[in-house]
C-alpha cells in the first residue's frame, strides 16, 4: 500500500514537472513575441510621426499575427491527420495554386479589371477557389486507402508543378506592365496592408473557432491511427473531412491576405514539436503559432529596421525552410 502511494505521488510529480516546464516555454515565447512587437512598432518612430506611422504599423502586425496563427495551427492539424511531419498543405501545391489563381485574373482580365483592382473581390474569389482546389486535392490524396508518403508527395509535386508551369506560360505573355502589377502579388509581403481584407479574414476565423475548440482533445487520439482512433469511438472519417475544410479554409485566407508562404508551416510545426515533446495538441498548437507569430514578426522587424532591406520576409523563410526540408527528407530515407 505504501509503495502504491509512493508511486502515484512520484507520477503525479512528474507530470505536475512537465506541464511547468511545457507552461514555461509558452510564457517565454510569448514575453519575446512581447518584445519583438513593441519593437517592430516603435523603433525608428519620430514623436511628431508616431500617429501616422502606428497607423501603418499595427494593421501590418496584425496581420502577421493573423498568417502566423492560421499556418501554425493547420500544419499541426494537417500532420497530424497524414501522419507524417514532412507534409503540410503548402508543400502539397496549395501556394502553386495560389500563384496560378492570380495569374490566370491578370491575363484574363487584365490588372484595371474589378477582379485585380477590387481587393475585396480578389481576396474572396482565392479563398473560394483555393478551398475548392485544395479540397479536391485531398479528396484524390485521401480516397485511396493507406496513402503512403511517396504518393501523397507525388500528387503534391505534380500539382504544384502544373499549377507553376501553366502560371510561367502565362506570365512569359502578358503585357510586362501587367506582369510587374502580378509580380507583386507572387511573394507574401505584409506591406500597405488592406484593413478591409484583414478585417475580412478576421471575420472568417471568428467565425471558424468554434467549430474547433471541441476538437482538439480528438486530435491527441487521432495521432495514434485510424483503427486506434476508432476502436478508442472517434468518428475518424468525419473528423478528417471536417479539419480538411477548416485547414483549406485557414490556408486560403493567409495566403490571399499577404501571399504565399511555403515552408513556414513545415519549419515551426517541427520545431514546436522538438520543443514540447509531447502528444497534447492543444500545446502543439498553442506553441506552433507562437514560433509562427515569432518568426514572422522578428524575422520582419530584422530586415526592415536592422538591414533595411527590402527583400520580403517569405524569402529568408523559404530559403531555410527549403533546406530544413530536404534534410528531413534525407533524415526520413535513413529510417
Amino acid at each position: 500500500m505504501q509503495a502504491d502511494l509512493e508511486n502515484k505521488s512520484y507520477v503525479n510529480k512528474n507530470v505536475k514537472n512537465k506541464k511547468q516546464k511545457l507552461n514555461m516555454h509558452i510564457v517565454i515565447l510569448s514575453l519575446l513575441i512581447l518584445i519583438s512587437c513593441v519593437l517592430f512598432l516603435t523603433l525608428e518612430i519620430n514623436s511628431g510621426s508616431m500617429e501616422y506611422a502606428l497607423s501603418k504599423r499595427i494593421p501590418r502586425l496584425i496581420a502577421i499575427v493573423v498568417t502566423g496563427g492560421c499556418i501554425g495551427f493547420s500544419t499541426i492539424i494537417f500532420q497530424t491527420i497524414t501522419d507524417n511531419r514532412i507534409l503540410t498543405p503548402s508543400v502539397m501545391g496549395i501556394d502553386s495554386l495560389y500563384v496560378s489563381i492570380q495569374t490566370v485574373i491578370i491575363f484574363a482580365f487584365g490588372s484595371s479589371s474589378v477582379f485585380a483592382s477590387n481587393q475585396k473581390l480578389n481576396f474572396l474569389i482565392c479563398v473560394i477557389f483555393m478551398v475548392i482546389g485544395s479540397l479536391a486535392l485531398y479528396k484524390i490524396v485521401f480516397k485511396r486507402e493507406n496513402a503512403n508518403i511517396m504518393f501523397v508527395l507525388l500528387v503534391g509535386m505534380i500539382c504544384g508543378t502544373f499549377f507553376k508551369s501553366s502560371s510561367s506560360f502565362m506570365q512569359m505573355v502578358i503585357d510586362p506592365n501587367e506582369y510587374l502589377v502580378l509580380q507583386s502579388k507572387l511573394f507574401a509581403s505584409f506591406n500597405n496592408v488592406n484593413v478591409d481584407i484583414l478585417l475580412l479574414s478576421i471575420i472568417v476565423i471568428l467565425l471558424i473557432i468554434p467549430f474547433v475548440v471541441d476538437d482538439i482533445n480528438y486530435f491527441d487520439v487521432m495521432s495514434l491511427g485510424k483503427d486506434q482512433a476508432i476502436n478508442l469511438g472517434v468518428d475518424y472519417d468525419k473528423l478528417m473531412r471536417k479539419s480538411l475544410i477548416i485547414i483549406s479554409v485557414l490556408i486560403a485566407v493567409s495566403t490571399a491576405l499577404v501571399g504565399p508562404v511555403t515552408f513556414l508551416g513545415l519549419l515551426v510545426a517541427n520545431v514546436a514539436r522538438e520543443m514540447m515533446q509531447t502528444y497534447k495538441h492543444i500545446y502543439l498548437i498553442i506553441v506552433s503559432v507562437l514560433v509562427s507569430i515569432f518568426a514572422l514578426v522578428f524575422g520582419q522587424l530584422v530586415i526592415e529596421r536592422v538591414l533595411h532591406l527590402t527583400t520580403p520576409v517569405s524569402v529568408i523563410i523559404d530559403m531555410i525552410g527549403g533546406i530544413y526540408f530536404m534534410y528531413l527528407l534525407y533524415k526520413e530515407s535513413k529510417i
